[in-house]
C-alpha cells in the first residue's frame, strides 16, 4: 500500500473515532477551529490528550478532576514550512514514547528531606507513597496505545530521560526496573505490612491521611483516608512495557535526592540506619539547609550529623542502600529485567567497564538514537558532559552523517549511510552549566549545553534533542546559520509533579522537502474521576494524580502553554535529495 492510499485508509477508518473525540460531526456548532482541525488531521487520538484532558471540578479548595475537552494540534513553523496536503505524502519513519522523571520514592526512607518542604516544594509531596502505582498505571497505558496518533505507526519503543529514582535507592531502582519489565511490586521498606514515613507523623507540617487532626494540607481540604497507607504499600502486579524500552541517567539516580555528592559514609548510614529525622528545631534551620542543597550541596552534607529536631525510630532495611553509577548500569543488564528488551536497555558490557552512561542505539532504518549521561558525579542539581563524551558525540554524528560543517562553517560530504539524529538526555540545554570537575576525572574539561547546541548545529542530519529535568512541558526550537542546521529541543513534563504527562513523538517524511515531528501528550490510564473506596492499583493511581493536582506546591508553569503540547514541528529535510527516489 503506497503511503497516499495508507494514510486515507487510516484517516477513513478512524474518522468515526475522532469524531467522537473531538466532540461530534465536523458541523458541531460551537466546536473550536483548531480541535476541528486537529480531528481532520488525526488518525487515532484515542488515549492521547488529542481526545480528553484531566479538567478541575470547582474553581476553588480542594479541587477533584473529571474528563476535560482535548488540546488542539498546533503547528510550529520557526524552523520550516511545509506543503499543502502533506498528510496525504507523508511517510513515517519512527514512532516512541518518552517517559520522564518518573521519580520512584521509597517515601519511608531516613535519607529524605521532607522537613523542606515550606522551602523546596519537591522535598515532599502528598501522593509520593503512590509513585508506584502512577507509574505503572503510565505502563498500562502505553501498552493501549496501538497506532500513532498522526502517522499511524505504532510506537516502536520507550524511552526513560532520567530520574528513574528519587533518592537512588536500590530498591527504588528495582521497583523502577519492575514496573517497565513487569512482574510483582511490594511497595514497601522497613516493616513488612507497616506504615513509617512522615505521613503518620501526627505531625502537621504533613498530611497525615489516616488521623483526623488539622494538619497543613487538611487545612487546604485534603482528605480524611484513613486506610490509604495501608493500602498503598500492599503488593500488586506490573504488566510490564509491550514494547523495547532504553534508559538514561538522571541526576536523582546518580545523587543524594538529586543534589549531594554520593558515597559520603556517614550518608549512607543514614540510609540503613533507624532514625528518621522528621522536623527541624527551628524554621530559619530549614530554610539555611534547603539553601545550601541548592547552592553549596558539600556544606549540606556536612550539616547532617548536627541536624536538630524529632526523630523517629524506623525499622532499617539494607535495601535502602544508594547504588552507584555502575551498579545502576549493572542492574540493566540483570536477566530477569530484559522484559521486551533490548538487553540492557540500551546500556552495556562496554559502560560497565568504562564506568559511562552514555551509548547509541538504532530507532528505525536510516534513524539513530545518542542517549547521553548529562549528570555531574560531584553533586548539584544540574548538569553538564565531559570532553570524552563530547567528542564521542562528535564522532558518532560525523560517522553517521552524508553531510556536516566542520568548526569553521565549511560543508564537507562524506561517504557515509544518509542517518537522522535523535539526541536523549537528562537535562535541557539552559541546565547544563554545571562545571564541577567529575571526582573520577578531575582534569577533565566540562562542557556546557550551550556548547553542546553549537556542535550540533554542524551536523544538519540531528533533528531532534528530546529531554527532562524541568518538569514541564517547553518546545524550543534552535535554529542554526542555515535553515537544514535547525533542530527542535523537546522537553517533557514529569510524572511526579503535575501534570504527569508523558509524550507520543512521531517522525514522519513529508514527500515535499521537509520533516514533521508530531509530539502529543499522554496521561496515565487511570480514572479521572477517584473514587476513595476504590484500593485497587488503578484506583490508587486515580488518587496519585488528584493529590498531585491539589498539591500545595503545584507549579501551574509545568503545564506549559499549547505550542509546548501537542505540536507538529516543521523541519528542512537536511537528506532531501533523496526525495527523487521515493
Amino acid at each position: 500500500m503506497n503511503p497516499v492510499s495508507r494514510r486515507r485508509f487510516l484517516a477513513t477508518s478512524g474518522a468515526a473515532a475522532a469524531a467522537l473525540a473531538f466532540g461530534g460531526t465536523a458541523g458541531a456548532t460551537g466546536l473550536d477551529r483548531a480541535l476541528r482541525e486537529t480531528r481532520r488531521r488525526a488518525i487515532a487520538p484515542a488515549g492521547t490528550t488529542l481526545e480528553t484532558v484531566a479538567a478541575q471540578q470547582g474553581s476553588s479548595g480542594y479541587r477533584k478532576l473529571t474528563a476535560g475537552p482535548g488540546w488542539p494540534l498546533v503547528t510550529r513553523t520557526e524552523l520550516s514550512t511545509g506543503a499543502t496536503g502533506r498528510d496525504d505524502r507523508r511517510r513515517a519513519l519512527a514512532s516512541f514514547v518518552q517517559f520522564t522523571d518518573i521519580h520512584i520514592v521509597d517515601a519511608q526512607s531516613p535519607m529524605r528531606f521532607e522537613y523542606l518542604h515550606p522551602f523546596t516544594g519537591s522535598a515532599h509531596r502528598p501522593h509520593e507513597t503512590l509513585t508506584a502505582q502512577g507509574g505503572m498505571s503510565l505502563v498500562r497505558r502505553v501498552n493501549s496505545l496501538t497506532t500513532g496518533p498522526f502517522t499511524g505507526r505504532a510506537p516502536d519503543f520507550v524511552v526513560c530521560t532520567g530520574d528513574n529514582t528519587d533518592n537512588h535507592e536500590r530498591i527504588e531502582l528495582d521497583w523502577y526496573l519492575t514496573m517497565l519489565s513487569g512482574g510483582t511490586i511490594v511497595p514497601n521498606t522497613g516493616n513488612a505490612g507497616e506504615y513509617e514515613g512522615v505521613q503518620n507523623s501526627g505531625a502537621t507540617l504533613y498530611w497525615n491521611p489516616g488521623n483526623s487532626m488539622k494538619d497543613m494540607y487538611k487545612d487546604k481540604g485534603f482528605p480524611y483516608l484513613p486506610h490509604l497507607l495501608s493500602t498503598a504499600i500492599q503488593q500488586f502486579d506490573s504488566p510490564g512495557l509491550r514494547i523495547p524500552w532504553y534508559a538514561v541517567f538522571g541526576n536523582h539516580d546518580d545523587s543524594v535526592s538529586g543534589t549531594l555528592p554520593p558515597g559520603l559514609p556517614f550518608v549512607d548510614a543514614i540510609y540503613t540506619g533507624t532514625l528518621k529525622l522528621e522536623g527541624l528545631s527551628s524554621s530559619s534551620e530549614a530554610e539555611k539547609l534547603a539553601g545550601a542543597m541548592r547552592d553549596d550541596p558539600r556544606a549540606a552534607a556536612d550539616a547532617l550529623p548536627h541536624l536538630d529536631g524529632p526523630v523517629r525510630v524506623v525499622a532499617a532495611d539494607e535495601r535502602r542502600k544508594p547504588f552507584t553509577p555502575k551498579e545502576f548500569v549493572s542492574a540493566h543488564l540483570a536477566e530477569g529485567v530484559t522484559g521486551k528488551g533490548p538487553f540492557g536497555h540500551g546500556f552495556s558490557e562496554r559502560n560497565v567497564e568504562e564506568n559511562s552512561g552514555y551509548y547509541t542505539f538504532p530507532i528505525a532504518e536510516g534513524v539513530v538514537g545518542i542517549s547521553m549521561d548529562s549528570t555531574c558525579r560531584a553533586g548539584f542539581v544540574d548538569g553538564a558532559i565531559g570532553t570524552a563524551q563530547f567528542e564521542w558525540i562528535e564522532r558518532v554524528l560525523t560517522k553517521g552523517s552524508s553531510r556536516y560543517y566542520d568548526s569553521e562553517g565549511k560543508l564537507v560530504k562524506q561517504d557515509a549511510s544518509d542517518t537522522y539524529f535523535l539526541l536523549f538526555s537528562h537535562h535541557t540545554s539552559d541546565t547544563m552549566d554545571n562545571g564541577v570537575p567529575d571526582p573520577e576525572r578531575l582534569f577533565e574539561k566540562r562542557h556546557t549545553g550551550a556548547e553542546l547546541v553549537a556542535l550540533l548545529h554542524r551536523f544538519p542530519n540531528v533533528l531532534a534533542w528530546v529531554n527532562g529535568h524541568t518538569h514541564r512541558n517547553e518546545i524550543s526550537p534552535r535554529p542554526g546559520d542555515r535553515p537544514e542546521q535547525g533542530f527542535w529541543e523537546i522537553n517533557t513534563a514529569s510524572h511526579v509533579d503535575y501534570p504527569h504527562h508523558a509524550r507520543i513523538i512521531e517522525l514522519a517524511d513529508n514527500g515535499d522537502g521537509t520533516l514533521s515531528l508530531f509530539t502529543t501528550l499522554i496521561e496515565a490510564e487511570s480514572p479521572y474521576e477517584t473514587n476513595y473506596a476504590d484500593t485497587s492499583p488503578r484506583g490508587l493511581a486515580s488518587l496519585y494524580r488528584e493529590l498531585a493536582y491539589n498539591d500545595i506546591h503545584r507549579d501551574q508553569d509545568f503545564l506549559g502553554a499549547a505550542k509546548d503540547h501537542n505540536t507538529e514541528l516543521l523541519l528542512t529535510d537536511p537528506l532531501g535529495a533523496r526525495q527523487s527516489g521515493r
